[in-house]
């Protein structure tokens, strides 16, 4: 594996740093999918500091709420050589801790929280009794609370009472843009392609632990095979180590929730029906806890007369590992483990090109910003953008890969189209037909935009039919 500097995060490296001009202690609460790299931003933002981090126990079979504060003991007095520490409560724990912290720029992290905290219900209270009269006393303390289960730091920790006002700062890490994904092939050299990094990126999306992974001199499908389809890869064995440690004993719920929205159920009520879960009355929670692990997303449409959010939404799968996994991996495991797709090429894999569609779709809607920086757009003319669809009574509606809408009366309606060939003239029509049905007041105009991974004709570039077409390529730039 090629190694890697720390790339991209420079504005929540910033954010932290700005806590240190303070003259009040700092908490932070961390969080995103795993993977996505919080661990490193906050070993990056601790480099050359007095950093401590202790890290919880993976909810595996045998780990109890015994077996996690001795973990924690045990990292303790390691850190600070503390012999003979035990773990029989987090307030002593906490006051052992405090009394090794009490003055200096200390930056202390508490990585994988919900695994410490969900199966001891004193662990929070603890915590909470711990800064408020330990910890915050200190004013050049900074404490970050880090962790991976997304939803159970919303509702234990960002919507409880007990922390309510305390955070100074709540940072959520999203998949990496892709200029800063591009990063990766610079730093080893060489001309690599803007197609064969898509094709890469099309299954790790900008998360950047897989990312670490790339070995430059291999091509994409060489990457994938190793990561995807050899039993030791990381990404073979990715799927069930994300889904039982993010979601636990109901991981088999969100599972079935997934791979409803991946064979094509995209309202509430078909995901409802397909998965037999409406009997259970958790279906909108579970779905909201996907949504905030950032496996899923919700897409609003919304009224283009008045840009108000109307009450229509789909669903659909936002990670493009997930997306590959299911439809790629999982289903030939066996073959994997025998060692049938040594040699095997991936573009002969069924159905690969609508897949890489939605791959190249999801990719793009992860980056609208990049995609507006592109199109000259300021943030703030923005009335409304996202996926859109209008429902008809007796006709099919229509539906628009990506819509921006300006305060100006403008529409952007992006057409995103994956080809293995270049895009030809044939594109017009499908663009023409959805925008004679889609339903626009007077007043609205409307500029077409191609997005493209793979190149377009000369004659459909001649032809100025769209406003703009975007290259792939263009994404992977630096801005």
């Amino acid at each position: 594996m090629f190694q890697h500097n720390f790339i991209g995060r420079q504005e929540e490296l910033s954010k932290l740093e700005l806590l240190l001009r303070k003259r009040t202690s700092s908490l932070v609460v961390l969080k995103g999918r795993r993977r996505i790299g919080k661990s490193r931003l906050i070993a990056e933002f601790g480099k050359n500091r007095s950093f401590y981090i202790f890290t919880g126990l993976a909810p595996e079979r045998g780990i109890t709420a015994q077996t996690q504060r001795q973990e924690f003991a045990r990292q303790l007095g390691e850190q600070f050589q503390l012999p003979g520490l035990k773990g029989e409560d987090w307030g002593d724990l906490f006051s052992a801790l405090w009394s090794q912290i009490k003055t200096g720029r200390i930056i202390l992290s508490f990585d994988e929280i919900s695994w410490m905290g969900m199966g001891d219900p004193t662990f929070l209270g603890k915590l909470k009794n711990a800064w408020d009269n330990q910890f915050s006393t200190n004013p050049q303390l900074v404490l970050i609370l880090c962790g991976s289960i997304s939803a159970w730091i919303e509702h234990e920790i960002l919507g409880s009472t007990g922390f309510y006002g305390r955070p100074s700062l709540v940072l959520t890490l999203e998949e990496l843009p892709l200029n800063q994904c591009n990063q990766f092939w610079q730093q080893a050299g060489g001309h690599i392609s803007a197609y064969e990094k898509f094709k890469f990126l099309a299954v790790t999306g900008g998360v950047p632990r897989y990312l670490e992974e790339l070995i430059p001199s291999l091509s994409a499908e060489d990457n994938l095979r190793q990561l995807c389809f050899e039993k030791e890869g990381l990404l073979f064995n990715e799927y069930r180590q994300i889904f039982s440690r993010s979601f636990l004993k109901k991981s088999e719920n969100y599972r079935q929730i997934v791979q409803s929205i991946l064979n094509g159920n995209k309202t509430y009520q078909q995901i409802c029906q397909s998965t037999g879960l409406q009997s259970s009355g958790y279906l909108s929670e579970y779905l909201e806890e996907l949504i905030l692990a950032g496996y899923i997303q919700r897409d609003f449409t919304w009224h283009i007369a008045t840009g108000e959010q109307s009450s229509l939404s789909i669903y659909r799968i936002r990670d493009n590992y997930l997306r590959f996994y299911l439809r790629y991996i999982e289903s030939n495991t066996s073959q994997i483990i025998a060692g049938s797709f040594v040699g095997r090429s991936m573009t002969s894999l069924s159905g690969w090109d609508s897949i890489m569609g939605l791959q190249f779709e999801n990719l793009v809607l992860n980056n609208r910003a990049l995609v507006k920086q592109r199109l000259n757009i300021k943030p703030e003319d923005v009335i409304f953008d996202n996926p859109f669809f209008q429902k008809e009574k007796k006709n099919p509606g229509v539906q628009v890969d990506y819509m921006i809408q300006l305060r100006f009366g403008t529409l952007f309606v992006c057409e995103i189209k994956f080809s293995r060939r270049k895009i030809g003239m044939s594109i017009i029509a499908e663009m023409q037909h959805r925008l004679e049905h889609l339903r626009l007041p007077k007043r609205i105009s409307y500029r077409p935009v191609l997005i493209h991974v793979n190149g377009v004709t000369d004659e459909l570039r001649d032809s100025r039919y769209f406003a703009e077409i975007i290259d792939f390529g263009d994404f992977l730039k630096s801005v």
